[in-house]
């Protein structure tokens, strides 16, 4: 008999029915996920802006995020990703990553809920929710049911498809096999460091014991391996990256590693304790009790394990980062050619993931492209009227630097653009590739207007007087301190920063009439080519006043106004430097 039944299972198409609806599982979980990440976008800024030393605030952080990420490993990727871009140390993420495992298991006990039955009719629901309305909440939420659904059916096909192995001898020794908790442990952490996924790992383990197949103990030891083996991606993820974000990656490791090194020996305790607080089908006897039982109590005991694990980690955080820091110390940095090319600081494809997060790194890296154009406004006017054609030649050298930001800023934005964004992120990208236009063209004025003008300077022996140069210096600095406070406006989206800005026009067309106003009267001046120096003059201080339009401009794209077409310069005493007259 015992052979007649192994016979009866078909185990090739088995294993591809069960692929299969573990695809549909991950499919499930993946739509989910990202219906969750686009609609508390806005909130996961907001609490990601907390992070602080606070360690308890921290690993409230990570839960919370995880749970509407629906991943601990992307949560811990993400946090890589913010190591390499200098915006979180090593030791605050230490909390954030053990709060991350808790946030984990939300999923576990989702699928937990023996509803499979309504899976169909959540599907529906969520797909006509999802098509027939254009209302982005609306959709994100139909997204959300849809994917729910999906785990849910992906549960039922897998249950079904496994039913038959209740009574196949190989598979009962095999799982007999799993009453090891080191076997247990060792082949959830590779069954999860396959798939990726520890909600799958989690998943299947649930499903398998709704059918009988796996026993409490067994199935505590399985996601206590795949707590391991959730860990390989983060592992990955920091290949490559700055040695603080792989140390954060072990991190992850080290406190899921000591965790299981502290629990493996104690699986029947924490069994009892996870019995006791589960619920309980007295009417039921045998396989079918345990049926019933048995995945309620799996995904609590998955939950008390990381909320108590984390509860007395969290006071060893500092020893466990120092010891991340020892296994992976610190390289000392390479000295590199200096290939003229500014890197970008932010833009890790990792948070690609997370429009609302990559936005928001888009911002940081359009903060970093302003300080290169703000530094670039404070030297420019005194080497155009003063400086050597060497100084002109470095001065013109500095846009390559501001191109190869705007580039990697343009590029990024490109690869975000093929993410399903909302209407407000599909918006707040235009708004924030117009002011990288705009940071783009202020370089331009400068290192081909002005530099233009400073070598017609240096051509025609023409010498811009120590009048004319004090004349010039408070424009200068109003440019510069409107463009200083337009790019802080954009990274800390501050309106009333950017309101200060547009105000500044009255006090900058005032400065410039001041200035042409001193230009016409030292036209008079007995100096050689006065009048071609006039016209160089006249020109220099209209092109730095028109810096300002695009500071202007910035102020206004974050004020949320559309912008009028900007207000004329004065004109200047004389004929431009441009015009069909120039000297």
């Amino acid at each position: 008999m015992p052979a007649a039944s192994h016979a009866s299972v078909d185990i090739p198409l088995l294993v591809v029915n069960l692929l299969g609806g573990l695809a549909l599982f991950l499919f499930g979980i993946a739509l989910m996920s990202e219906a969750l990440r686009s609609a508390a976008g806005a909130g996961m800024k907001r609490l990601l802006a907390t992070l602080t030393t606070n360690r308890l605030r921290g690993v409230a952080v990570g839960a919370v995020v995880t749970a509407i990420i629906q991943s601990s490993t992307v949560t811990t990727v993400l946090i890589v990703g913010f190591i390499s871009a200098g915006v979180m140390t090593l030791p605050q993420s230490v909390g954030v990553i053990m709060g991350a495992n808790i946030g984990s298991t939300v999923t576990a006990q989702v699928i937990a809920f023996r509803i499979t039955q309504f899976a169909l009719p959540i599907i529906a629901a969520g797909f006509l929710l999802r098509e027939a309305t254009r209302h982005d909440r609306l959709r994100q939420a139909g997204s959300m049911l849809l994917g729910l659904g999906l785990i849910f059916l992906a549960m039922d096909l897998m249950s079904g498809v496994t039913r038959p192995l209740r009574d196949d001898p190989v598979f009962i020794d095999l799982m007999s096999r799993m009453d090891n908790p080191l076997a247990a442990v060792l082949a959830g952490a590779v069954f999860t460091a396959v798939v990726q996924s520890s909600a799958a790992a989690a998943g299947v383990v649930i499903m398998l014991a709704s059918q009988g197949l796996v026993t409490l103990e067994a199935g505590i030891a399985l996601t206590l391996g795949a707590n391991i083996g959730t860990c390989s991606t983060a592992l990955l993820a920091a290949i490559g990256r700055p040695r603080e974000a792989v140390q954060a990656a072990v991190v992850h490791l080290l406190f899921n590693l000591i965790g299981v090194a502290l629990w493996i020996g104690l699986v029947d305790q924490l069994a009892d304790l996870s019995r006791s607080v589960s619920p309980r089908s007295f009417s039921l006897e045998g396989t079918a009790r345990l049926a019933a039982e048995t995945p309620r109590q799996i995904a609590n005991a998955h939950t008390i394990f990381n909320v108590l694990n984390t509860f007395v980690l969290i006071w060893f955080a500092g020893p466990i980062a120092r010891l991340a820091q020892r296994i992976a110390p610190p390289k000392p940095a390479p000295v590199e050619p200096d290939t003229g090319k500014a890197a970008p600081r932010y833009l890790d494809k990792v948070f690609l993931e997370t429009p609302s997060l990559a936005l928001a790194q888009v911002r940081l890296e359009l903060g970093h492209l302003g300080e290169s154009v703000v530094r670039l406004i404070e030297i420019a006017p005194p080497v155009v009227m003063r400086g050597d054609v060497k100084d002109l030649a470095r001065l013109e050298s500095m846009d390559d630097e501001i191109d190869a930001l705007y580039d990697a800023v343009i590029a990024y934005t490109r690869q975000l653009a093929t993410a399903a964004l909302n209407r407000d992120e599909s918006q707040e990208m235009e708004d924030l590739l117009a002011v990288a236009n705009h940071l783009e063209a202020t370089a331009d004025v400068i290192t081909m207007n002005l530099v233009m003008h400073g070598r017609k300077r240096i051509e025609r022996g023409l010498r811009i007087s120590d009048e004319t140069m004090r004349a010039l210096l408070p424009l200068q600095h109003a440019v510069t301190a409107a463009m200083q406070s337009a790019v802080k406006a954009v990274v800390e989206r501050d309106a009333a920063r950017a309101a200060e800005v547009m105000n500044r026009h009255e006090e900058v067309a005032l400065m410039t009439e001041s200035i042409h106003a001193h230009l016409q009267r030292r036209l008079v001046a007995d100096e050689p080519n006065r009048v071609r120096t006039f016209r160089l003059e006249a020109d220099l201080a209209t092109q730095i006043r028109n810096l300002y339009d695009h500071a202007r401009r910035i102020a206004r794209i974050v004020a949320g106004r559309a912008a009028p077409p900007p207000p004329a310069a004065p004109p200047p005493a004389a004929p431009s430097a441009s015009g069909p007259h120039a000297p």
